[in-house]
């Protein structure tokens, strides 16, 4: 296997919960954990054999200098932890997000920013298939670029190079794909409950939906009553909608817009 890199992970929510056990099983040393809050930290770290650190502001200079430092935290908190956080010059330190620029590092400029963002939505208790998650990734050198890589085939079996500015127009594609995809099924499960419907009724639907749209251009597959310009259905939904009238705006939202692309 490729060298083992050692590796100190800032963060024990979501991404890095996943991450962790994902990097060790690669091979990687998890040399520590930190969090704003102790028992968190710990619970990433114990498993691995971490060293703990926690507290508001993070100094890595009395530790051991990693390969590379992974910031895996909330992107509201990021600009924080960075700015509040020492690392030994020269240190490598990339970040997980999907929506934060390259430039978050210029708060730090005696570190080598980077960028590993894995394409993937993480929630406790599901097993993610890392070899199909996508890696993107940026780094302010090539040095750091060689890193990253590295360390991402171990995980992967897609890597790419994705810069700044596509990486945003990417994490607004993947909200698309994933956040409101999510949320109409959700509010697609509340319909039927008021129905005293079971909620799989539609799962059939679901995959038959998200097949035709993986394998084919997904507005050449659209199907239903705004593409037909159906108006007697939709003013039928609409008018079902009424006790929901959110739902119902973003009803009429949505069959505007398909019918703008068809």
């Amino acid at each position: 296997m490729p060298t083992p890199f050692t590796i100190i992970l800032l963060g024990a929510g979501r991404v890095a919960s996943q991450l962790a056990p994902a990097l060790a099983s690669a091979g990687h040393r998890l040399a520590a954990v930190w969090s704003r809050h102790e028992a968190s930290a710990r619970a990433v770290a114990a498993p691995l054999g971490g060293a703990v650190l926690s507290g508001p502001a993070p100094d890595f200079t009395a530790l051991p200098s990693a390969d590379l430092y992974l910031l895996a935290v909330p992107d509201h908190a990021a600009p924080a932890v960075i700015s509040a956080a020492r690392f030994p010059a020269g240190a490598l330190v990339a970040h997980t997000s999907g929506a934060l620029p390259l430039a978050l590092f210029a708060a730090q400029p005696a570190v080598r920013g980077g960028v590993f963002y894995p394409l993937q939505t993480f929630s406790p208790g599901r097993v993610i298939d890392w070899p199909a998650v996508p890696m993107c990734l940026e780094a302010a050198d090539e040095a750091g670029m060689h890193t990253l890589t590295a360390v991402a085939h171990t995980l992967s079996q897609r890597v790419l190079a994705v810069g700044s500015a596509q990486r945003q127009q990417l994490h607004v594609a993947a909200v698309f794909a994933s956040n409101f995809t999510n949320h109409l099924l959700g509010l697609a499960d509340a319909l039927l409950s008021e129905a005293r419907l079971p909620a799989d009724l539609l799962h059939p639907l679901v995959r038959e939906t998200v097949g035709k749209a993986l394998a084919n251009p997904p507005f050449s597959v659209q199907t239903g009553p705004a593409v037909r310009h159906d108006e007697a259905t939709i003013a039928t939904h609409l008018a079902a909608l009424a006790a929901h009238p959110s739902w119902q705006t973003l009803y009429a939202q949505l069959t505007a817009s398909i019918q703008a692309v068809s």
